[in-house]
């Protein structure tokens, strides 16, 4: 009777101990399959902003465009993406003093100037040189001035754009953020921009705000030059090109189109 009663004591402890192993196990499969899920959801967008403030020899200030960058960043944290900003020298970025000016600046710039997670993020950047490319699943260049002086000839930048370029992710960029892809190259060493379709800040629109004899180079120009095949809607209108993986924006009124190419990119 005892060895009976001590056989079935056991039983039910071996029971028990099955279930609760059982319950644990699949408590750890579910824990690991939402992590899963996390991680896989979660995109990440690399920006890459001007570290400049000059404007050329004219003693004016400039940087990077606020609703170029107010109007995407805005976009991308909608849909719960991850953004970090990177600029050359790291740090502070400087905006362009125009782009918060009545009648420049948008709701979204606005917006931004007075928020303090993404005040945070443009004034303490990451240096574009302690960026790991591979980290990222898109790059994005908002535009301004301020990128002609510093960003084009950057080899960094240059390097991350062939980079995305080459590995068939997200290039987006917009006004005169399509720059930066002017001396970017493609694997055979052709220009990136050689026979691609692409937009950007227009000889025209340059000539109205009369910096055409200031800037390096007038945009519209050069990459016809490179064999791109540039075109171009109406001054000031909203108009962007999608290339492939390359997306490009005319003007400040294109920044929230070219966010929405973006992302429909990174949800594909």
């Amino acid at each position: 009777m005892k060895k009976y009663r001590f056989l079935l004591k056991s039983s039910l402890l071996l029971i028990a101990m099955l279930v609760t192993l059982g319950a644990c196990e699949q408590q750890n499969k579910n824990s690991e399959s939402k992590s899963i899920s996390v991680d896989e959801s979660q995109k990440k967008i690399l920006i890459v902003l001007t570290s400049n403030d000059k404007l050329g020899d004219t003693g004016n200030q400039t940087g990077y465009w606020i609703e170029e960058l107010a109007s995407p960043y805005y976009a991308f944290k909608k849909e719960g993406f991850d953004v970090v900003m990177a600029s050359v020298n790291g740090g502070l970025s400087p905006f362009d003093p125009g782009s918060a000016a009545e009648g420049a600046i948008n709701e979204e710039g606005k917006k931004f100037q007075n928020d303090e997670d993404a005040q945070n993020l443009v004034q303490n950047t990451v240096k574009l040189s302690d960026i790991n490319p591979s980290d990222f699943d898109a790059v994005f260049y908002p535009g301004g001035h301020g990128l002609l002086w510093d960003l084009v000839n950057n080899s960094e930048s240059i390097s991350l754009i062939e980079y995305f370029n080459n590995s068939g992710q997200p290039v987006a960029t917009v006004c005169h953020g399509p720059a930066v892809l002017a001396n970017a190259k493609q694997k055979d060493g052709s220009p990136l921009v050689q026979g691609r379709k692409v937009t950007g800040f227009s000889d025209a629109e340059e000539s109205a705000i009369s910096l055409t004899e200031v800037v390096p180079f007038l945009l519209e120009e050069k990459f016809r030059e490179s064999g791109a095949d540039y075109s171009k809607g109406e001054n000031w209108a909203s108009y962007v090109v999608v290339d492939e993986n390359l997306i490009t924006g005319q003007n400040p009124a294109s920044s929230s189109a070219v966010a929405v190419e973006l992302i429909k990119k990174l949800k594909q």
